[in-house]
């Protein structure tokens, strides 16, 4: 449930970005922003932390300002691969990239996060 939310979220801040018009970024339609959303959330969950550990060393010595890099990596080429999305270049992709967190960051403070209710044993 909670990856579902997190596609609608980037999704919904992808086709913010594509409103705006920021940087020439593009998206084709709702399905193309849900899409995109669910291969953004993949790739940030299962290729940006394998990118990460290998650039250690970068990581380290940029003070972890190499984590934008990757995050501007990640965002051109997943959203080159989905069909429906228009980023012209990596210059866009990277703020985009910075973009897009900052406003999905917004919105996940206007969405509430359901409690897990702790169960104590007396």
């Amino acid at each position: 449930m909670r990856f579902l939310l997190r596609v609608i979220v980037n999704a919904v801040a992808l086709l913010a970005l594509s409103y705006l018009q920021f940087m020439n970024i593009h998206v084709n339609g709702i399905e193309a922003a849900l899409i995109g959303g669910a291969v953004l959330g993949l790739a940030n969950a299962i290729v940006r932390p394998i990118l990460v550990t290998l650039s250690c060393p970068l990581e380290i010595l940029s003070l972890g300002l190499f984590t934008l890099v990757i995050n501007g990596i990640i965002f051109y080429a997943v959203l080159r691969l989905v069909p429906g999305f228009i980023v012209p270049n990596y210059w866009a992709a990277f703020w985009g990239a910075i973009a897009m967190s900052v406003i999905s960051w917004i919105i996940s403070l206007l969405v509430p996060e359901r409690e897990r209710s702790v169960r104590r044993v007396r």
